[in-house]
């Protein structure tokens, strides 16, 4: 029996590696969308090159889970936040989520079972020198909130999960482990630790389950507990 497809953008390191090495363990056919490793590749930044790309995994059949994983940063400040970072941020970040979801729609609509699972961030919740990115991010949340409203009756469902500090190889390019920042940080944490990508993983494998139809429209903060005081109930 063919193994159920998910699609995975940005899976071929960091939280996206660990999330398609989970779906592979929970029996799934992880299918990674991404500029570098062993998928398709692809600059999801730009638009015809991201409709190409799905046009080539739709190929092999349809695929009813979708996680819209791939992001970027570009900090500066809100003073100086150019319009072309937050133009790319945009595309890839926002834009690239709705197609993805758009092109995937009519087989997971065929099948009456769908699942769509939106990285956000902690930052979408506010954090300095991220105006581009906590912009997209809490976007993210919105769209993800009106796709779990206009297809629950579809029995797809939309979620999102927002990351805090997670110890990724980027993560510890701008924050080395023997900074005093990155102590502040862990500091931070209620839990006292980063996050790793395998923390991440396991959210997702919960939002991906066919057995997880009556959780739609969430988003569930991993983060160690730091957005407790600032996220609402």
């Amino acid at each position: 029996m063919p193994k159920e497809r998910v699609l995975i953008t940005g899976g071929a390191s960091g939280i996206g590696a660990a999330i398609s090495e989970r779906c592979f363990e929970d029996g799934y056919e992880p299918v990674i969308i991404d500029r570098i490793g062993n998928g398709l590749i692809a600059d999801l930044s730009d638009l015809k090159a991201t409709a190409h790309a799905l046009q080539q995994a739709l190929a092999a059949g349809p695929i009813t889970r979708l996680v819209n994983n791939v992001g970027m940063v570009c900090p500066n400040s809100a003073e100086e936040q150019s319009f072309e970072e937050l133009e790319r941020v945009w595309a890839l970040n926002l834009r690239c989520s709705l197609q993805c979801m758009q092109a995937l729609l009519p087989a997971m609509k065929q099948a009456g079972f769908g699942r769509i699972l939106n990285m956000s961030s902690r930052a979408a919740l506010g954090k300095e020198l991220r105006s581009a990115y906590a912009a997209t991010k809490a976007g993210l949340l919105g769209m993800t909130r009106v796709w779990s409203l206009e297809l629950g009756r579809f029995g797809i469902t939309a979620n999102a999960i927002g990351p805090g500090p997670i110890r990724t190889e980027l993560f510890e390019k701008a924050n080395p482990p023997d900074s005093p920042r990155t102590q502040a940080i862990i500091d931070s944490v209620p839990v006292k630790r980063l996050g790793v990508p395998a923390d991440i993983a396991q959210a997702s494998s919960f939002f991906l389950d066919a057995r997880s139809g009556f959780v739609t429209g969430q988003v569930l903060y991993v983060c160690g507990g730091m957005t407790v005081s600032v996220a609402g109930v």
